[in-house]
């Protein structure tokens, strides 16, 4: 993260703290994807205009240009997703805090994922318990969350394995979690620092940008991600979350 900030920044970052960079990092990418936005919408409005130009053409000159404003077409929803992705990056912009029922988000990203896991002969496994309060969270942004977690486990594992995910309570603490082990290599010892670093990835088909967003989603909500190499191999991320919504916090 510190070459990406130096390159964007033209300055030594290195004494700033962890969070500071992250902070750096997500306005920097905030502001890249409006700088692309603003262009990307006048190049739509403008493509569009040209199409209706085109369309009092002759017949020969309309045929020749559809497939080519196809291809502008998909080209530009290609970027603007891109630009939506820079968006997620730069954190969430605004929780919708309601009760949400751990267990049934929990199954609905497992069910989901179920056959891309099948299909790699990958077992995922919930311990669920049968009973457990409801935790103020953004349902679609825990969910987003959960589901890059899960996808992480299945890209470690790779083939013929197993990811097992179960949800657990604390009542002294306060704290709900949700731990999703993989069989997978583990976390090499040399990275388990930097893992969670924007564009870092170990997978050759990872993007490095899963766990990212999780921790700034779970940071959001006022809860922590860890990660760490269970005794018998595989990795272990845990995701806590406060069950109750903190007054002074920012989720």
């Amino acid at each position: 993260m510190e070459i990406i900030l130096a390159n964007a920044l033209g300055q030594d970052v290195s004494k700033l703290a962890a969070q500071e960079k992250r902070l750096l990092l997500s306005r920097l990418l905030a502001r890249f994807a409006h700088e692309v936005r603003n262009p990307l919408s006048s190049l739509d409005i403008h493509v569009q205009l040209l199409e209706e130009d085109i369309a009092q053409a002759p017949p020969k000159v309309r045929e020749k240009t559809a497939s080519r404003f196809e291809i502008i077409h998909g080209e530009l929803h290609r970027l603007e997703n891109i630009v939506k992705h820079f968006l997620s990056l730069a954190g969430p912009s605004s929780l919708d805090l309601r009760p949400v029922e751990v267990v049934k988000v929990v199954s609905h990203v497992c069910e989901l994922l179920r056959p891309e896991a099948a299909a790699r002969g990958i077992e995922i496994v919930m311990k669920l318990p049968e009973s457990l309060p409801s935790v103020p969270a953004d349902s679609a942004q825990l969910t987003q969350a959960l589901v890059n977690l899960v996808i992480n486990a299945i890209q470690a594992v790779e083939r013929n394995g197993r990811v097992e995910v179960s949800v657990s309570r604390d009542e002294r603490d306060g704290v709900l979690t949700i731990a999703v082990r993989d069989t997978g290599p583990g976390i090499p010892a040399d990275k388990q620092s930097a893992i969670f670093e924007p564009f870092f990835t170990t997978k050759a088909e990872g993007s490095g940008l899963g766990l990212w967003i999780i921790q700034q989603i779970i940071t959001a909500h006022g809860g922590v991600v860890e990660a760490s190499n269970a005794p018998g191999g595989g990795a272990v991320f845990a995701v806590h979350l406060p069950l109750q919504k903190k007054e002074n916090g920012d989720g």
